[in-house]
């Protein structure tokens, strides 16, 4: 990545998540960046694609902290709790204003608009691999679970922005705790039935 573009979209995923999509223009990027409108034209045909590319950065922060959490060597439930403590995490950071995925739907409602179908291919990865995760800890229904999982940190991503995180974060990991444990019974119950 040349110079000129990894500061244009720093500058466009600082402004764009503190400030909103719609809100911060080309004009105040280029002159915050230090470069010129045909630098950033070259390198983003349109705003549309400085967006995409800003959300493109954010998600493979969030695959990063995932890929992190499967290689750590933890057990499967143990790899469900350290995602979960990421999103925690997050939420609890300086500056924390939400989902910026949430936050790109709400701005770009339009199902075939790239903004939008940016933000759908996310949060599919997301729960097919939440669904996958879970899979591994023996959960016989993952699909519910990691939709389970999915609502639970979209309530958090909310409303962590709108109060004191603290709470908002613990309840997300009781939440977390709760898919787990409601998987260990089930596991007994099966177990149950196959012995008596």
């Amino acid at each position: 990545m040349s110079e000129a573009r990894s500061r244009l979209l720093s500058t466009a995923t600082r402004l764009f998540y503190s400030e909103g999509l719609h809100s911060v223009g080309i004009d105040r990027i280029v002159a915050e960046a230090k470069v010129t409108r045909a630098t950033l034209y070259r390198h983003f045909p349109s705003k549309d694609d400085l967006v995409v590319a800003y959300l493109s950065g954010a998600d493979e922060a969030i695959r990063g902290q995932v890929e992190q959490a499967r290689n750590s060597g933890r057990s499967a439930p143990d790899i469900v709790r350290a995602v979960g403590k990421s999103i925690a995490d997050s939420i609890r950071s300086e500056g924390f204003r939400g989902c910026a995925f949430l936050n790109a739907a709400a701005e770009y409602p339009a199902p075939t608009h790239p903004v939008h179908q940016t933000v759908v291919n996310h949060r599919q990865w997301f729960l097919d691999t939440v669904t996958e995760l879970l899979a591994k800890t023996g959960e016989t229904a993952p699909e519910p679970a990691a939709r389970h999982f999915v609502m639970l940190r979209d309530g958090a991503m909310a409303a962590g922005c709108l109060t004191d995180p603290e709470p908002i974060c613990e309840t997300l990991l009781l939440g977390i705790e709760g898919i787990l444990r409601y998987r260990d019974a089930s596991i007994v119950e099966q177990a149950a039935v196959k012995t008596g």
